[in-house]
């Protein structure tokens, strides 16, 4: 029997400046990534048992395709599993908007398909299971 919670989704946006550009060509490094993964991960388990948890493990992690400053990333939690205290979740980090230096300054736009980076799979510890 699966838990209801199963398939629940969290998903956030962030922009990303150029002050976290880490790498030449404005790449951010992928740590960056794997915090906002941390950060909707936090929020699925508030959401599920009013408990941030604590993150266990990242298991399958895979750099799919560049992240810059001047990215709009958008990242999504996916409860696939729950046990009693762990909560297994799949991420998926896409870049929905890119900076566009080469038309300009501030140009930006909004990308037709969003482009997938990052994507993994990790389990978090919850404290008060169940709320």
């Amino acid at each position: 029997m699966s838990d209801p919670r199963e398939g629940l989704t969290v998903t956030h946006r962030r922009y990303i400046p150029y002050s976290h550009a880490h790498y030449a060509g404005d790449l951010v490094d992928g740590a960056y990534v794997l915090g906002l993964f941390g950060d909707v991960a936090t929020e699925l388990c508030i959401r599920t048992d009013g408990d941030e948890g604590l993150f266990a493990s990242y298991s399958d992690v895979q750099f799919r395709a560049p992240v810059r400053a001047g990215d709009v990333l958008e990242t999504t939690a996916v409860l696939t599993r729950a046990g009693t205290r762990s909560r297994v979740m799949e991420f998926e980090a896409r870049v929905v908007c890119r900076g566009r230096p080469d038309k300009g300054e501030s140009a930006a736009e909004v990308l037709p398909d969003p482009v997938v980076a990052v994507t993994a799979s990790g389990t978090v510890v919850v404290s008060a299971p169940g709320g």
